[in-house]
């Protein structure tokens, strides 16, 4: 997938949600794609220092849980490692940190923020755009 360009927005806030994103980016990424994603609203959980440890999963499915560990899928701390050594671009929405009251400092190390012109300018000549 070398020459790929992979642009991914995550507007949701769940436990599924992280796995969608992650998984998705860090596959990409792993095979030589160039891969951004835009943290916006409840996305920004997914890099929330504390909350991506803790993501809800969706009422009624709370059985994954045990799924998942039966598995050995990784939880999302590692997958956001992960998606960082691969070199992902994470971008937390300005407006949205402006309009819940967050402060860089409250997201993991490493990324970067700016508006939906920022994520506009990476995602203009993305062969793949995804959202979740």
């Amino acid at each position: 997938m070398a020459d790929t360009k992979v642009a991914i927005i995550a507007a949701n806030g769940t436990l599924f949600d992280a796995y969608k994103v992650f998984n998705v980016a860090t596959a990409a990424a792993a095979s030589d794609a160039e891969v951004g994603i835009f943290f916006t609203f409840e996305g920004l959980n997914l890099i929330h220092k504390e909350g991506h440890k803790n993501l809800p999963l969706p009422e009624g499915k709370e059985h994954f849980a045990k799924g998942f560990e039966q598995a050995n899928v990784p939880s999302i701390e590692e997958l956001v490692s992960i998606a960082q050594e691969l070199g992902i671009k994470l971008m937390g929405c300005q407006m949205t940190m402006d309009v819940m009251n967050l402060e860089k400092d409250a997201f993991i190390d490493g990324i970067e923020v700016g508006g939906a012109a920022t994520f506009i300018e990476f995602a203009k000549d993305a062969n793949i755009t995804l959202s979740f």
